[in-house]
């Protein structure tokens, strides 16, 4: 569990940090559609659950891993990193983003969601070293 905390506070923390440079960049969330910047905002839980779930296999599986297993550690980091950034997210609107609304940062927090699922497939099987056993 501890790595699964651990990288989900750097999405979480990353998160907030791209909040504040899409809002320095004069961004800011709203319901007529996505600005192109805000599709670099993906690479975010892409890069971490690779790295997290590299590092749970190298240093706590011993180099072997089934699907399930990596899909469920994505799964935990995942839900940190998602407390974190909706909780950062409401604060964000409340304090700085005056323009916007909770309901225009809605749909992209479920966008987000869908996102980091598929992201914990891929990376699920991309580090999957046991092929034959499912956990």
């Amino acid at each position: 569990m501890k790595n699964a905390i651990i990288f989900g506070l750097i999405i979480g923390v990353l998160s907030v940090i791209w909040m504040f440079i899409m809002k320095s960049l004069g961004l800011s969330p709203q319901a007529s559609g996505l600005e192109p910047a805000e599709y670099a905002s993906v690479l975010i839980p892409l890069v971490v659950l690779y790295f997290g779930i590299r590092s749970y296999r190298t240093n706590e599986c011993g180099g072997k891993m089934g699907f399930f297993e990596a899909l469920m550690q994505c799964f935990k980091i995942l839900i940190v990193g998602g407390i974190i950034s909706v909780a950062a997210s409401i604060i964000f609107i409340d304090e700085f983003a005056k323009e916007a609304t909770l309901k225009d940062f809605s749909g992209r927090i479920f966008g987000a969601l869908l996102v980091g699922l598929l992201f914990s497939l891929a990376v699920s099987v991309l580090f999957t070293t046991k092929p034959n056993k499912l956990d």
